[in-house]
């Protein structure tokens, strides 16, 4: 097969910090820097056009057009130095002119660019350490001058020439503001004077006056480089328009709750210091941006020269995002007018595009204005997932900036968009394009994809899923956890199997066609395939040195192709590698393979893309295509073969389009897109009831028009009839003087034509005065003319000889050559023979060697022959298998034709009697223009008597809306107010239940405390006894030590028996008083035996009464505390009711002004003299103002009433609180 070309149809994304990033090349077509090239974007139609960078380029750092936006000059960096590309703008596809790359241009990048007037020359800036000046000749590709600029400081920031002189150039940086006079060499015409400063951006509004802008917020105005005027500008806030919108008050307050997400405080951004990012001029003036999100409108005042502030333009708040505000903190970094004037193109630091439509200061009344998206919101970072589905022509993609978005790649619109709180990873489509599934850092969320928003339908416990992806039928799902593969039901979200083996992070999944088969990919060099039936590996290829980042099916599942850090794209097959196809210097990062399996498409970390045959060769036979100014991060071509979808690192989105090698478009499967679409059941009841609102609105106008137009009517015939009567005699006048004026003219015709015969007798005596000299000087020329003719026939005849003489030189000459080369052909010749004789012998041993050959390949051939006869006849039969399909498709075609033919007449006949109704209409409003202007000429004297009526009509008409609204309004609040009742009374039964709790909490520790008043009774009681027997111990033991010394004594009388006896009796009387000794020693023992049992078992009881009293401690200041909590809920609650009944009670001080108002220019139209044609009107509408202000009176109380129900239930929540902080102290 032939290989397929690819061309980018549709490209999403911008490239920010591009200096001059946006420009007009016509009215309706913007030229902008995306991935690593130039778009063309028509604003009406839609269509895109790139214009592809150089070779090996990282993005466009600078653009220029020129003055005649012909040309386009483009800077980019290739391997670390500065090319310069001059691009033919008039063409379909822009054609590269001129690479201009200088070896004495010793720089690493160029800042800026610009074009002369003429477009002959290019200025370029180059940042730092060079910081050159320089000027091309790029038509030649000549560098004519170059300049390097002392103090640079940070480097230059902008070249310009200026727009009428092409001599004149103009750069600006840190500390430095330079004119510059471009004569064969670069010489400076200005010298700085006063204080430095860094200007950032620059642009002449004249041809010597050049307006600059600071870090600071200056703005400073130059005329032939001195400064004429000064004005320094202030950080500017958002209105309050932005700020207190309540639709985004809603949003926030809805998110806050379910996400718990905290609002930033403006105190930073007030602090901040202006900063001028961006200079444009256009005929009336200027537009600059001194702070993020606004841009400033300066028109030149009549009296001075001086510029004065008109308009404040800013970007729109996105209701799609987290926080709309942050909309609002976009730097604008390019601002560009369209040659008409009529719009305007800013671009931001966050990859967006805006517009705005310019229209006088006289026709806006309001100071404030804002911006519209160019197309549509584009991603600000780097793409981490992309899939589409077969149902539908649509892309989902997610990105680190957090949002998720539906693109449709046929219409190149943006369909949903959504920011989430969390980080993206992956993104997966269902087949039908109703679902999707989202990875985020905290879960995985299956949404549904609604008319306008994205509904999260079921969460799943996955953390950090980095690839996910739905089967091809679309009942299953896979999400990778880690190393783990787990398989969902998509439709009753159980999770069926876990795949399990890898060791690394898996990087890939796919799914085959038939979704019986499953493959994955990790980072230490494996590639599985799973059998989902048994959920066991089927095949494996392991390579531990390659961490594979991509990998894509075949259709039939037979063979993979994986991508990885090796530089290589491998073919893998029965568990092996079949064939390796090497980078060529990069890394290929992402792989897809078409449906029909026969061609490959490669992106690599250069950001282009590599369209290959099938089967792979080794040879470097592919097509490059430069596309992306970072790293390819997915790829994904389209079920019908005719879209590849590339997404990147740089934010940009590629939609290329399949061709075959002839140009023209593939032909795959004809997919029917579907057009059903999800949407909410409250979605529908509000719109539904909203439109009910609506036709009851214009039925109520509708009748209050008719009734109005017809005493128009009324008062316009009888005004009709005074002004016919008028102008029948101001007719009649008017022809008396068409007759006066006939006669004058007739006698001035008869005085012209007097005067017309004299002049033509005149005339023609003139004419033969000058035929007579002509003739004279004529005859002079003749004689003049003969003696030249006598001079050129002598010269002739010198010339010929002259040529004879050079003939017969080159004769001789001729002769002579002849004889010498003559010579030389004969030795010559002798040497061909002999070359000849060389030739005949290596011709016989060539003749040998090719018989040996041809029957060596014979026997190859019949070999090869059997082999591809077989292949024919299962290719035969396989043939007229498909034959048989395809008379059933031609039968189906045929009838699907007919039937197109029918409807295309239908669709004639239908236009026929369009065109016929057109000329109807067409007819009708010419008879209604001509009315329309005979209305206008007798509506001009009316006009100033109906003034004053329709004044008050109008404001009779505002009041009565604005009593509607006021009513909508009322009714809201008391749903509101309602709601909010009987949440208060269920938090006051919650309040109620907790102070029983309390009160239970203070009896259980009164108890606690008495117990444990008894049981320290208890132990001191048990000390004292502790104490009585030691000091009976201590008696004992001196009795011991006494008995002990007694009995020593008497051992000293044992050879005496006498004194031995008396001693012994002694010791008797002495120590044994009583008989029962031997018994209280034993009763002592017991009762020691007792007493340390009770006080062990004290000693427990203490430590269960501690750790039971610690919990009920704890358990008590929970509760406490959420008392407190829900007690400081219900107040803030309460005074947000309260500032919503003040702002009601304004409205109505409103109203009774505006009734007041009304009441007294009634009074005054009363005595007027014209009463008398509007007393039937002032009669119909007595009653409806006697019924506003009776309902003005009931609303009235009805809000007094619920002020005294609301402060009631003020002072009764504050009670509960108070007495909760007093024992809070206690």
């Amino acid at each position: 097969m032939a290989a397929a070309a690819v061309l980018p149809v549709a490209v999403f994304g911008c490239r920010p910090r591009v200096a001059g990033g946006v420009c007009f090349l016509e009215e309706q077509v913007v030229l902008h820097a995306a991935g690593a090239g130039c778009l063309r974007l028509h604003l009406e139609h839609k269509w895109h056009n790139f214009i592809p960078g150089t070779e090996k380029s990282r993005g466009v750092q600078a653009l220029a057009v020129s003055p005649d936006r012909r040309f386009l000059a483009v800077s980019e960096t290739v391997s670390e130095q500065p090319v310069l590309a001059v691009y033919e703008l008039s063409a379909e596809r822009a054609r590269r002119r001129r690479a201009l790359v200088a070896a004495e241009l010793p720089a690493r990048q160029v800042v800026s660019l610009a074009f002369s007037p003429n477009s002959r020359y290019l200025a370029t800036a180059t940042a730092l350490p060079e910081a050159l000046l320089t000027c091309w000749l790029w038509e030649k590709r000549q560098l004519t001058a170059a300049l390097r600029l002392q103090d640079p400081g940070s480097g230059p920031c902008q070249v310009s020439f200026s727009p009428q002189d092409n001599t004149q150039v103009c750069i600006t940086g840190n500390g430095f503001f330079k004119l510059f006079k471009f004569e064969g060499t670069l010489k400076q015409m200005n010298l700085q004077k006063g204080e430095t400063e860094n200007y950032l951006c620059h642009a002449w509004l004249s041809k010597e006056k050049v307006i600059c802008g600071t870090d600071t917020g200056k703005l400073r105005l130059f005329e032939t480089g001195e400064l004429h005027w000064e004005t320094s500008l202030e950080y500017r806030t958002p209105p309050r328009e932005l700020e207190e919108d309540p639709a985004t008050k809603e949003y926030k307050r809805s998110f806050d709750v379910s996400c718990g997400v905290a609002s930033e405080d403006n105190g930073t951004q007030r602090d901040s210091l202006p900063q001028i990012s961006a200079l444009a001029a256009y005929s009336k003036g200027f537009a600059c941006s001194p702070s993020p999100g606004v841009v400033l409108l300066f028109e030149k005042t009549k009296e001075n020269e001086d510029y004065e502030e008109g308009q404040e333009i800013w970007l729109p708040q996105d209701l799609f995002r987290i926080e709309p505000k942050d909309s609002d903190r976009q730097d604008v970094t390019c601002i560009c007018f369209s040659p008409s004037e009529e719009t305007m193109v800013i671009s931001t630091n966050k990859n967006q595009l805006y517009m705005f439509t310019m229209v006088s200061n006289k026709l806006i009344k309001e100071k404030t204005s804002y911006f519209a998206y160019l197309n549509f919101p584009l991603h600000s970072d780097s793409i981490t997932g992309l899939d589409m589905c077969i149902w539908k022509p649509i892309l989902a993609t997610c990105s680190l900036d957090r949002s998720v978005r539906i693109w449709n790649y046929k219409t190149n619109t943006l369909e949903l968009c959504k920011e989430y709180p969390e980080e993206a990873y992956t993104v997966s489509l269902h087949p039908t394009g109703l679902f999707c599934l989202v990875g985020f850092s905290d879960k995985l969320r299956f949404i549904s994809l609604l008319y306008e928003d994205m509904h999260v339908f079921k969460e799943f416990a996955v953390r950090k899923c980095r690839e996910c992806s739905f089967s091809n039928g679309g009942h299953l799902f896979a999400a990778v956890d880690g190393n783990e593969i787990q398989i969902y039901s998509s439709i009753t979200f159980d999770n069926i199997s876990n795949l399990k083996g890898h060791s690394g992070k898996i990087h890939a999944i796919k799914w085959s066609a038939d979704d019986a088969k499953f493959v994955s990919c990790d980072t230490h060099g494996a590639v599985y395939q799973w059998n989902l039936l048994t959920g066991q590996k089927e095949s494996e290829c392991v390579l531990k040195t390659c961490i594979y980042s991509s990998i894509s099916l075949s259709s039939d599942a037979k063979i993979i192709f994986a991508v990885g850090s090796d530089q290589t794209l491998k073919e893998i097959s029965e568990s092996l590698i079949q064939h390796e196809v090497p980078a060529y210097g990069t890394v290929y990062t992402a792989v897809a393979v078409s449906h029909s399996g026969r061609m490959v498409y490669v992106g690599t970390s250069l950001g282009t893309i590599r369209a290959m045959k099938y089967p792979l060769t080794l040879t470097r036979d592919f097509k490059e295509y430069q596309a992306h100014a970072g790293t390819v991060t997915k790829m994904s071509v389209t079920s019908d073969d005719q879209f590849l979808l590339t997404a990147s690192e740089d934010g940009c989105i590629f939609i290329w389009k399949v061709y075959d090698k002839e140009g023209g478009v593939l032909k795959g499967k004809e997919v029917q897109c579907s057009e059903e679409v999800l949407i909410m059941r409250s979605d529908i009841e509000e719109k539904s009831q909203a439109i009910l609102d609506l036709q009851i609105c214009v039925k109520d106008l509708q009748t209050e028009s008719d009734y109005e137009l017809h005493l128009k009517d009324m008062y316009c015939t009888g005004k009709i009839k005074a002004l016919e009567e008028s102008f029948t005699q101001e007719i009649d006048s008017l022809k008396a003087k068409h007759q006066i004026l006939q006669a004058e003219k007739e006698k001035q015709e008869l005085q012209h034509q007097h005067q017309l015969s004299e002049l033509m007798n005149k005339q023609a005596r003139e004419v033969q005065q000058i035929e007579s000299e002509s003739s004279q000087k004529l005859s002079v020329e003749n004689e003049k003319y003969q003696e030249l003719e006598v001079k050129s026939q002598r010269m002739q005849e010198a010339y010929e000889r002259q040529l004879q003489n050079l003939e017969e030189s080159k004769s001789t000459a001729l002769k002579e050559l002849r004889e010498q080369y003559e010579e030389k052909l004969k030795e010559k010749s002798v040497l061909l023979e002999e070359a000849k004789e060389n030739m005949r012998k290596q011709l016989q041993a060539h003749q040998e060697m090719e018989k040996q050959i041809y029957e060596d390949g014979d026997q190859e051939i019949s070999e090869i022959k059997t082999k591809y006869e077989k292949q024919l006849l299962k290719e035969k039969e396989s043939n007229t298998q498909l034959r048989g399909e395809i008379g059933v498709m031609n039968k189906r075609l045929n009838s699907l034709q007919k039937e197109l033919e029918n409807r295309n007449r239908d669709i004639e006949e239908m236009r026929l009697e369009q065109q016929k109704l057109q000329g109807i209409i067409k007819a009708l409003e010419k008879d209604i223009l001509a009315l329309k202007t005979e209305i206008k000429e007798r509506s001009d004297t009316v006009l100033d008597k109906e003034k004053h009526i329709y004044d008050l009509k109008m404001k009779n008409q505002e009041l009565q809306n604005f009593k509607f609204v006021l009513s909508y309004k009322i009714e809201d609040f008391k749903k509101q107010i309602e709601s909010r009742e009987n949440d208060i009374k269920t938090m006051k039964g919650q309040i109620h239940e907790m102070e029983e709790e309390l009160e239970r909490f203070h009896k259980e520790s009164t108890d606690l405390k008495l117990n444990i008043t008894q049981l320290q009774q208890k132990l001191k009681a048990s000390y004292h006894e502790m104490h009585r027997e030691r000091q009976k111990k201590q008696d004992m033991e001196t009795l011991i030590k006494r008995f002990k010394t007694d009995l020593h004594n008497c051992v000293g009388f044992i050879p005496d028996s006498r004194k031995m006896k008396a001693g012994i009796r002694e010791l008797y009387t002495k120590y044994v008083q009583e008989s029962d000794m031997v018994e209280a020693e034993e009763v002592d023992t017991d009762l020691q035996k007792q007493y340390m049992k009770q006080q062990e078992y004290h000693e427990r009881n203490l430590a269960v009464l501690k750790k039971k009293m610690m919990k009920d401690q704890e358990m008590h200041q929970a509760a406490y505390m959420r008392i407190v909590q829900e007690n400081v809920s219900l107040i803030k609650e309460i005074n947000d009711l309260r500032q919503e009944l003040k702002v009601a009670n304004t409205q109505l001080q409103d109203l009774r002004a505006s009734l007041r108002l009304k009441k007294k220019k009634k009074a005054i139209q009363d005595t007027a003299s014209s009463s008398d044609l509007l007393s039937s009107p002032a009669i119909l509408r007595l009653n409806p103002e006697m019924e506003s202000e009776k309902i003005i009176e009931m609303q009235q109380l009805e809000i007094q009433y619920l002020r005294d129900q609301i402060q009631e239930k003020g002072q009764v929540l504050n009670c509960p609180s108070s007495v909760s902080f007093s024992q809070k102290s206690s």
